[in-house]
């Protein structure tokens, strides 16, 4: 796979994020509102500490590694357009305190805390897929709260770029998870890629892989905002 050069990507978002947010700036003042014409994005990168998510089908690489550097390559690119970035997850331990009875539920309501104290515009939350039955299965799934037409929206958009990445014809999915339900604010769940599968997880590994995903996912949540 031949990887465009990443300096032209992001100069290519900054353009299109700054038409967007423009936009909304002009309309915000249209309107007589007060409203910044920034948004905040939360990027939740999922699992963390003694919780590593699946893990890679040959070299063992953790989940929970993987949607970290994932999520840090997509901070990048919101931040260089001019978004607001919260992360939930900022280094590889989890959000749960100490690791005793229950610790799974405590990180969950933490990273709903954190999303509703931002009140951001959307929510993203980076993790791996795995399907041991069918080791063939690969590329990236999205997933959204049936309930929410912004997110289908959303999950849609962000999905056929990574269709595109991937050659895929994935269609996004109505998820019913914790970090779907769990705020009001616009969500998906993108699952970048299938560590069941040794061609995805080759990729997953890759610096240069990662940063095109995150390009990908960043492009698709432009297109949603426009």
């Amino acid at each position: 796979m031949v990887l465009i050069r990443r300096g032209f990507l992001i100069a290519a978002a900054f353009t299109a994020a700054a038409i967007v947010l423009l936009s909304l700036c002009l309309s915000s003042v249209a309107a007589g509102l007060s409203s910044p014409a920034i948004f905040t994005v939360v990027l939740d990168a999922g699992h963390g500490g003694v919780d590593p998510g699946v893990l890679g089908v040959q070299t063992k690489v953790k989940e929970s590694d993987l949607n970290l550097m994932i999520v840090r390559e997509l901070q990048e690119d919101f931040e260089n357009a001019g978004f607001a970035v919260v992360l939930t997850r900022t280094d590889e331990g989890g959000l749960y305190g100490l690791p005793t009875e229950g610790f799974k539920k405590r990180d969950m309501q933490k990273r709903k805390e954190i999303i509703e104290s931002a009140a951001p515009r959307l929510m993203i939350s980076v993790h791996q897929n795995n399907f041991v039955s069918d080791r063939s299965r690969r590329g990236g799934q999205v997933f959204y709260n049936g309930e929410s037409e912004e997110g289908k929206a959303l999950a849609d958009s962000i999905q056929s770029r990574l269709n595109a990445l991937g050659g895929c014809a994935y269609s996004a999915l109505k998820g019913d998870y914790y970090m779907l339900n769990c705020t009001q604010y616009t969500s998906v769940i993108v699952e970048c890629g299938f560590l069941s599968n040794a061609e995805d997880e080759k990729l997953l590994t890759s610096k240069s892989y990662r940063e095109q995903l995150a390009y990908e996912i960043f492009t698709g949540t432009l297109a949603f905002l426009g």
